[in-house]
């Protein structure tokens, strides 16, 4: 019980002392809606088009970018409460985990996505949710428990979004964005270490 409680306590410190860089976040997603939709979304062909070269840079941008408000709107949450719960782990870890789910799920949708522009910070969602999945099985701490829990009970449904359907959604980087996260468990401490030498350097 003293345990559960010490991560209760460290559980809301910790989404109190994250909140203002979640709102930095959606401040510039929603900031490059604006110019986005003003623009008449010119600014999606920067998304990842699948084996063309172009569309390489979509790795980077694609998860800034989305097709409407509304597109926009439903990402926000899960991505507001799931950025929260990686960053309880530390600023290093949330960067290393962050960098690998955007490359390797990025690169994997375009390598072998269909042919269209795809974009939308649905992949590194569906990336934070595989990852503190995964995580809680090889940390197995009191917060990394606890943190998977409330995955699966508030977004056990995201699970749904890797196969196909009838919209225009890249199912495809949802799905390469759940492997991502859960290859992340593996490959984010050996990015810690290479950013650390980075910065070393």
């Amino acid at each position: 019980m003293h345990a559960l409680a010490n991560t209760a306590t460290y559980f809301v410190t910790s989404f109190n002392h994250n909140i203002p860089t979640l709102l930095v976040i959606l401040a510039i997603l929603w900031g490059v809606q604006l110019v986005n939709s003003i623009s008449g979304y010119a600014l999606n062909q920067l998304g990842i088009y699948p084996r063309h070269l172009k569309g390489l840079i979509g790795i980077l941008f694609s998860p800034f970018l989305h097709g409407s408000y509304g597109h926009l709107f439903l990402n926000s949450i899960p991505l507001f409460i799931l950025t929260n719960f990686v960053l309880m782990e530390g600023w290093p870890v949330f960067i290393s985990v962050t960098v690998t789910i955007m490359f390797i799920g990025g690169l994997l949708t375009w390598l072998m996505a269909r042919l269209a522009y795809h974009i939308g910070a649905s992949g590194i969602i569906m990336g934070y949710w595989g990852y503190l999945l995964v995580n809680a099985y090889y940390q197995q701490s009191m917060l990394a428990i606890v943190l998977a829990l409330v995955c699966l009970l508030y977004f056990g449904s995201m699970w749904l979004n890797i196969f196909p359907d009838k919209s225009a959604s890249s199912w495809e980087g949802h799905l390469f964005g759940l492997m991502a996260g859960v290859s992340a468990s593996y490959a984010a401490p050996i990015v810690l270490v290479r950013l650390a030498q980075l910065v070393w350097l």
